[in-house]
């Protein structure tokens, strides 16, 4: 973030010289970081897009922070993203990104208690490598993606509460596809976000896993985990049919990027071991335009 804008929180309104230039920074930061979500942001009206900027830029801050393990202060700058979020939810700011997400959680009525529990989730980055069962792994796949995607659809707007539980459920889903995608680099980190239940059901040892060469039972394991996914997708994309249509296309973008890196990972299930699967920019821009055609 741009220390140029100071420290201390303002809660006075900003010029409009000055929103311009935050707004423009929003956008800049998610065009670079946000690789696979950029491209379902711009079917979005432009109020709305620049909420959702600021909102994943925030979330990318705080990630990264967690994630920078050559910091000795990763903690204390948490609790400076905790201080930011509280200031957002009092109208306060003191950096771009928190400018325009001041705005969009008293427009949108985007309760701090979600800006919170995404910081519990990243937290617990810092002490947990390990989860024991799906549910505890679920519990954390709520806290870092359910809460963005229920934030996201205040910003889009509803009129059946059911559209947070179901952008719960594809939250789910997304951070579940995103944990197959990046088994290796995990492991690099000394991570194993797969449940240990599921490594032991299908017979894959932590250490091999750690080392990037599982046995047989890896094919068999990821399978269960793919379908795992696809059962939260399936229910999770039923939030598209409760938003209006420009953001009902950006849902779609989205889970349709994820669905088709899943789809590389079922197909050749030790990708994940070699490397990133992605989808190339023509890919992707496919798959946005049929996010746009009927039915």
């Amino acid at each position: 973030m741009s220390e140029a804008w100071g420290r201390c929180e303002r809660a006075e309104t900003p010029a409009p010289e000055e929103r311009l230039a935050a707004e423009r920074h929003c956008r800049e930061l998610a065009r670079r970081q946000a690789r696979n979500f950029y491209w379902g942001f711009v079917s979005l009206p432009a109020d709305q897009r620049v909420a959702i900027y600021a909102l994943y830029d925030f979330a990318r801050q705080v990630d990264d922070d967690a994630d920078d393990a050559g910091r000795a202060d990763r903690e204390q700058r948490l609790r400076r993203h905790r201080r930011r979020a509280a200031a957002c939810a009092r109208g306060e700011w003191s950096d771009p990104v928190t400018l325009v997400l001041a705005s969009a959680v008293r427009r949108h009525g985007i309760p701090e208690a979600d800006l919170q529990a995404l910081i519990d989730g990243v937290e617990a980055d810092l002490t947990r490598v390990r989860y024991a069962t799906w549910p505890e792994l679920e519990a954390y796949c709520r806290l870092v993606a359910s809460t963005i995607g229920r934030m996201c659809v205040r910003v889009f707007g509803f009129e059946q509460r059911s559209a947070l539980d179901r952008a719960d459920e594809l939250g789910v889903a997304l951070q579940l596809v995103n944990i197959l995608r990046d088994v290796r680099e995990d492991a690099g980190r000394g991570r194993v976000y797969l449940p240990a239940e599921d490594l032991d059901r299908f017979g894959v040892a932590e250490a091999d896993l750690l080392r990037g060469r599982p046995g047989p039972g890896w094919e068999d394991l990821v399978a269960f985990e793919a379908g795992r996914a696809r059962d939260y997708y399936e229910s999770g994309l039923r939030v598209a049919d409760l938003v209006p249509r420009r953001p009902a296309a950006c849902v779609r973008t989205m889970a349709g990027i994820y669905e088709r890196i899943l789809a590389l990972i079922e197909r050749d299930p030790r990708l994940p071991l070699r490397g990133r699967a992605s989808l190339s920019p023509v890919q992707k821009a496919g798959v946005m335009v049929r996010a746009w055609l009927p039915g």
